[in-house]
């Protein structure tokens, strides 16, 4: 089991992550205000959603109950839920989870994905309006949705239901775009046929003045876990397709799609090519 390294994070260190998950320092706006509704943008994306996104393994688990002392009595609210990625080592540590989702078509999915756990429960909310009762929850967690939120509004509503001395835990799958000359491609790739590429990717959103603001008064802390895909073309075309900033048709869809298999074959060792990452979990407390 690769073992996850956590420190508090200070404002050098920050700075320094700007080539990773940061960039920049400046504010940018909440994700609502600068692109289309984000909640529907995976509307019709979830089948390949759920078939090519990465998962979380056991060791995001076994990191917060060394860092935070989770244990399977903890209720966990998991906001922004989606397919139930996030939700599932919980589950199968014995957690409680409460998923929040507002997406019809993700429900729907994580409803079906997670169908075998007695402990989770699906209802549909915000991270702005949960529908979560005032301190119920001993674990707030966004899995890669944290940068969808008005930060502001879900701040004060996750500080609302988490209890005293509760847990808010933000996971990033952080996608490497220079660690071998495949993922530069693919990044290169990416800014030629993506719409708002940009404008969404997360690490536009969770930079410095974002961090340090939403866990203040309290400290931000970083595990970093490695992690990484392999895929054939098939599933990298599927990959691909699962990102809510790509065309799925229309001339610019048929464009790019025309393309990757000159990208796939130029890169691709044994029919794969690998996407490797970062698992980022950011964690503290919300005090007041």
């Amino acid at each position: 089991m690769v073992a996850a390294i956590a420190r508090a994070i200070s404002e050098a260190e920050l700075c320094g992550l700007a080539r990773g998950v940061f960039i920049g320092h400046d504010k940018i706006a909440p994700m609502a205000q600068i692109v289309r509704d984000p909640t529907m943008r995976f509307s019709d994306r979830v089948d390949d959603y759920v078939k090519y996104r990465p998962r979380y393994g056991r060791n995001v688990v076994e990191a917060l109950s060394k860092a935070c002392a989770l244990t399977p009595d903890a209720i966990v609210a998991d906001i922004g839920v989606g397919t139930g990625f996030s939700a599932e080592p919980f589950l199968e540590n014995g957690n409680r989870v409460i998923g929040i989702e507002p997406n019809r078509e993700m429900r729907e999915a994580g409803e079906r994905y997670l169908s075998g756990y007695a402990g989770f429960e699906m209802r549909e909310g915000s991270a702005e309006q949960s529908g979560l009762a005032d301190a119920s929850v001993d674990f707030v967690l966004a899995g890669q949705a944290f940068h969808w939120f008005d930060r502001e509004r879900a701040r004060a509503e996750f500080g609302r239901i988490l209890k005293r001395e509760g847990w808010c835990v933000l996971i990033w799958h952080d996608r490497s775009t220079e660690a071998t000359p495949f993922l530069r491609a693919y990044e290169e790739f990416l800014h030629r046929h993506a719409v708002d590429y940009k404008q969404v990717v997360h690490r536009q959103v969770a930079n410095f003045d974002v961090l340090r603001a939403f866990f203040a008064p309290g400290a931000v802390k970083l595990m970093s876990i490695p992690a990484e895909q392999r895929f054939d073309f098939d599933g990298l075309r599927g990959r691909l397709l699962s990102s809510s900033y790509v065309p799925r048709e229309g001339p610019a869809a048929e464009a790019m799609l025309a393309e990757l298999p000159d990208l796939f074959a130029s890169y691709q060792q044994g029919g794969q090519v690998a996407l490797l990452y970062e698992t980022k979990i950011f964690y503290g407390h919300l005090t007041p």
